[in-house]
């Protein structure tokens, strides 16, 4: 069976992902050190108990997710739920490797770039008014939509239901989108000619917004919205070294 040293796979994400170029809220790349050699790699969202159980269960040498441990501002002790998540993983040996934003704002491999090809856009491009570039984009629909249709699209693509408001009744040309919990950047994609601004979640602050600057919103769920990526990035690292790589979709409504 095919395998690449952890050395190996850690050199391989940091350059295809460049995280020394993201400034963020936890550490990215290897968090956790297993085996060194790796065969067998298990990708998720987040390294839950359930993802971390599902991988031992299926022998793997190494989990890749968007959403890791240690978190600037959370405690640092190893007690409860983060003890039992760390035991598991080192009593097993098993690597885990996790890239937040960065993953997010890769122009292929991302969570963005993802949810765009989702959509049916062609093109799209970072809205330069936030940083770091990429974590909101902007493109346009080659012919205008309602947003009935658009909310249908989303529902079928991420097979959920959709937060949906409208406001008025235009059709939509441009749109601007954020990955997860971006519902702090309607304003700007707002202020940026969006007609319509698409994230993982909603605040009660949101509605206000959308109201009032003209804006439809649609929330489409945090995990629903961050499963492409990893999903993406495991199906590439296949594709360069020819070990085993598993997507597992541990199911939340949030």
């Amino acid at each position: 069976m095919t395998s690449v040293t952890r050395q190996q796979l850690t050199q391989l994400l940091n350059e295809q992902l460049q995280p020394e170029l993201v400034q963020d809220f936890c550490p990215n790349g290897l968090q956790v050190e297993g085996e060194n050699n790796i065969k067998r790699l298990v990708t998720g969202v987040t390294a839950s108990q359930a993802l971390v159980d599902a991988a031992v269960e299926g022998s793997a040498d190494a989990i890749l997710v968007h959403h890791g441990y240690f978190w600037k501002n959370e405690s640092a002790v190893i007690t409860g739920m983060k003890k039992k998540r760390l035991q598991r993983l080192l009593s097993n040996n098993i690597n885990l490797f996790a890239y937040h934003l960065p993953l997010d704002v890769h122009p292929e491999l991302g969570n963005n770039a993802q949810l765009g090809r989702l959509l049916g856009m062609t093109s799209w491009q970072p809205l330069p008014a936030v940083q770091p570039q990429g974590i909101v984009m902007t493109g346009q629909f080659t012919e205008a939509k309602s947003l009935e249709s658009v909310s249908r699209q989303l529902q079928l693509a991420l097979g959920r239901d959709v937060l949906c408001h409208a406001a008025g009744e235009q059709l939509i040309n441009q749109v601007a989108w954020c990955t997860g919990g971006g519902q702090g950047y309607i304003d700007v994609a707002a202020a940026a000619g969006a007609q319509l601004f698409i994230t993982g979640e909603v605040s009660e602050q949101t509605i206000h917004s959308s109201r009032e600057l003209g804006i439809h919103f649609i929330a489409a769920g945090h995990h629903a919205t961050e499963r492409y990526g990893v999903k993406a990035l495991g199906e590439w690292l296949a594709s360069q070294t020819g070990i085993q790589v598993e997507f597992i979709d541990i199911p939340n409504p949030a």
